[in-house]
């Protein structure tokens, strides 16, 4: 076998093995993802996002009776992290709330960013164990929620009382 045919062959034996590693176009990755939605509003409120809060303002500030005064800041790394991870649900549930479908408008948006940013913030408190971050952070998720429900959610109820 000539020289040059033998280099040839192998060249393009090794350009071949060369193309497996570049990465092919995938159609499902290349176009815009489609999201369905399993959840309505309301139960997204209901089961995603009010359990959530509950950890974070379960974990903040001090509750005082007769018997004394009782801190329910975390005190274990285990308590913290579910703060933690409870604060990214807050915080992953806002933008779950400006999903198409879900969106009311950029009133409804402002306050679902607020929520993502609250949320972040719990975040950063409960990685850094502050607990009087916490405290201030959770204020911080209830405004969010308190001024959305004001605009959305109060309206809705006097509505359907009125009937």
């Amino acid at each position: 076998m000539p020289r040059t045919l033998v280099f040839t062959l192998a060249t393009v034996v090794l350009f071949s093995f060369s193309l497996v590693g570049i990465p092919r176009a995938d159609p499902v990755m290349d176009s815009e993802p489609t999201f369905r939605p399993v959840t309505n509003v309301k139960q997204t409120m209901e089961w995603i996002l009010d359990p959530a809060v509950d950890v974070i303002w379960d974990s903040a500030g001090f509750i005082i009776t007769a018997e004394g005064e009782r801190d329910l800041s975390p005190t274990t790394d285990e308590r913290w992290s579910e703060v933690r991870n409870s604060a990214a649900t807050v915080a992953e549930a806002g933008n779950l709330l400006m999903m198409p479908g879900r969106a009311a408008g950029p009133d409804w948006i402002a306050y679902a960013r607020a929520l993502v940013t609250a949320g972040e913030t719990v975040i950063a408190a409960a990685q850094a164990q502050d607990a009087d971050a916490l405290f201030d952070a959770g204020g911080e998720v209830y405004i969010a929620c308190r001024s959305c429900h004001e605009q959305f959610l109060i309206p809705i109820e006097e509505a359907r009382n009125a009937k």
